[in-house]
């Protein structure tokens, strides 16, 4: 495993993507920064809950190649012969993955530093933020390892993963638009939107914590079960 997570990880700066993704979202959180700042408004959470959504339209990029290009170079099969276990292989893509999302991430610790030079700082809820963008991250990710695996094409994966992406941040519409108590408590409880703000409030809830646990390791077991049965076909 820890052999897939060097290479994979080492794949994203070998590349401009990595370099592309980390731009991307430090460019997004400056701007959101800056807005803060200029209305003299300290509180860090705020740049976690606007950056939010585009983290989650970010994720499926840096998903989209990592089973893949593996499928579409036919390298796969040579994953797939070596000794090391499928689960193992689809821990060290998804590691490798979420660490280049937190690592967009950083440069909200320098943030928070200049803040706590013109105010207080409330770094509790700081870490809050970051256990909320992680959960978050860890399980956007999750889906989007699970759809490349199901595809060579890494645009087909990009897309299909935006979609759900996508759809996680308006079902919280949704809920709106349908005057029915189901459909309002099924969007409620699957919101990641809400869920996610529950951790930017600096409440930590340990249903949003299981929820966002769950999610992630339901869509690496699809994913490894999905490689599995392709293996051995």
């Amino acid at each position: 495993m820890k052999a897939i997570f060097k290479r994979e990880f080492k794949s994203y700066f070998t590349s401009p993507m990595g370099f592309i993704i980390i731009a991307i979202m430090t460019f997004f959180l400056s701007q959101i920064f800056a807005n803060l700042f200029n209305v003299n408004y300290g509180n860090i959470a705020y740049a976690f809950v606007y950056m939010n959504t585009y983290a989650m339209l970010i994720a499926p990029i840096i998903t989209m190649k990592l089973f893949s290009e593996e499928k579409r170079q036919k390298s796969d099969q040579l994953l797939f012969t070596s000794p090391v276990k499928i689960w193992k292989i689809v821990a060290g893509k998804f590691l490798a993955a979420f660490c280049l999302f937190m690592l967009g991430y950083s440069i909200t610790i320098v943030f928070n530093i200049i803040f706590a030079l013109v105010t207080d700082v409330n770094w509790l809820l700081y870490l809050s933020c970051v256990l909320g963008a992680a959960l978050v991250g860890a399980s956007i990710i999750s889906i989007g390892v699970f759809i490349s695996s199901t595809t060579e094409s890494q645009i087909i994966s990009a897309v299909f993963s935006m979609i759900v992406s996508l759809f996680l941040l308006m079902i919280d519409y949704f809920s709106n638009i349908f005057n029915n108590a189901v459909v309002t408590g099924v969007c409620n409880f699957v919101s990641f939107t809400s869920r996610f703000n529950s951790f930017a409030s600096g409440i930590i809830d340990f249903s949003n914590i299981i929820f966002f646990l769950s999610v992630t390791a339901l869509f690496l077991f699809l994913t490894t079960r999905s490689i599995e049965r392709k293996r051995w076909a």
